[in-house]
């Protein structure tokens, strides 16, 4: 017998410390989803734009939206029903609401991502980007099919462990190479009409779209069919997985900050320009070398994001079709599904032309203007009699939610001002 066995308390940690690592995996599924285009795309154009001067952003953002990520967790480790049961005990027409917006989401969603992952696949295969998303939507769909929960569960944990490793190594490397502030150099504010359109997009898709907390709940539910799972596993799951996204999109930022901010360029539209332009930014401070071992992490990360978006939006829209059509489980619906949002993607990455920024834009700017009403539902759920006063948020929770809604339903009044009237 190990003599720390012995010690009071320390045989019962050693113990819990197995179970405990078995029992996360829907917070790093949610993490896996949340480092896309929020944290390649966004954070780093954020960093090469305008320096520092939007980390404060990024941090409020991530606070601003903890009370309605979290509720998917919190509703599930307590009730033990999916998000979606929950929105139905409030009335069907929440429920509705809910699936009908998270429709135009995932087709949007799923698009973006894919469009993002074959761009990165364009750095190894000399093949049109069009062709190149029908593949990778293709490969998406038969992992999914063959493995579903429990490959997407391995997977993201490895590939999120390396991406992090990689980008914590390529940013501190930055930070000793980075060069001189050039005499005269004056970084661009972003406060200024003219960046509205990013702020927005920015803060759309930031840490990740609020839906993702209905992925959350139905995966925390599949994780507890493989095993038991506690209300406090759950939750640190959760907020560990919060917790990476959230520095790691200061980590982007700094990326783009250190190594292309007083450079003068800026990051083209095409989405085969733009993977290169990024993959140059790791291989500037970590060596030429190492251009394909970035790019292929790079890939492996944006691709593990399609699959993360196509299985969490289908698992949501089947539910929600059960549960409003009072319907039996189905894993053929579940598929069709998923073939019908990858469909309705394709068309719009066709739509789009291989550009990539524009699209972004579009897919992380709805994802703003409907997340304050995913905020609203989720709030309403864990103040409302759905769920065991217990349960239910306290004061604390409360306030920052209402801060929460009133950043987010501003910012959406504002970006229409500026659509209607400053364009």
């Amino acid at each position: 017998m190990d003599i720390t066995d012995k010690l009071p308390g320390t045989g019962r940690y050693r113990q819990a410390l197995p179970q405990l690592l078995q029992a996360m995996g829907p917070g790093i599924l949610m993490a896996a989803a949340a480092i896309g285009a929020s944290h390649l795309v966004a954070s780093t154009r954020a960093g090469a734009e305008f320096g520092w001067q939007l980390a404060w952003v990024i941090l409020a953002v991530n606070l601003l939206k903890y009370p309605f990520f979290a509720a998917g967790a919190r509703y599930t480790s307590a009730t033990g029903e999916s998000l979606l049961h929950g929105y139905l005990k409030q009335g069907r027409a929440y429920l509705g609401l809910f699936t009908c917006l998270n429709a135009i989401a995932a087709v949007a969603s799923t698009a973006g991502v894919c469009m993002l992952t074959a761009a990165m696949l364009t750095q190894f295969v000399p093949l049109p980007i069009e062709l190149l998303a029908l593949l990778v939507l293709l490969s998406s769909l038969l992992l999914l099919l063959l493995g579903h929960y429990r490959v997407l569960d391995k997977l993201s944990k490895l590939i999120m462990l390396t991406l992090t490793l990689t980008t914590l190594i390529a940013v501190a490397l930055a930070w000793k190479v980075a060069s001189p502030v050039p005499p005269g150099f004056v970084s661009q504010s972003p406060w200024q009409w003219v960046h509205v359109g990013f702020l927005v997009a920015m803060m759309g898709w930031m840490p990740a779209p609020i839906e993702v907390s209905s992925w959350n709940s139905l995966w925390l539910l599949e994780k507890q069919k493989m095993q038991r799972v506690s209300k406090a596993q759950a939750l640190l799951d959760f907020n560990l997985g919060y917790l990476v996204t959230a520095l790691l999109a200061l980590v982007f930022l700094a990326l783009g900050a250190l190594v292309m901010h007083t450079s003068g360029e800026h990051f083209s539209a095409s989405g085969a320009q733009f993977a290169n332009q990024l993959i140059q930014l790791y291989s500037q401070v970590m060596g030429s070398n190492s251009r394909y071992l970035i790019g292929a992490v790079a890939f492996l990360c944006i691709f593990s994001t399609t699959v993360t978006v196509i299985d969490g939006y289908s698992r949501t829209l089947n539910m929600g079709w059960q549960l409003l059509r009072k319907a039996p489980e189905s894993g053929g619906r579940l598929n069709l599904i998923m073939l019908g949002i990858c469909a309705l993607g394709l068309m719009l990455i066709l739509f789009f032309k291989g550009a990539l920024l524009p699209l972004l834009e579009l897919v992380m700017t709805l994802a703003f203007l409907t997340t304050s009403v995913f905020a609203w539902l989720n709030y309403r759920l864990m103040t409302g009699p759905s769920i065991a006063k217990e349960h239910r948020y306290g004061l604390k929770m409360k306030l920052l939610s209402y801060v929460g809604l009133g950043y987010l339903f501003g910012f959406s009044a504002l970006f229409i001002y500026w659509k209607l009237f400053m364009q």
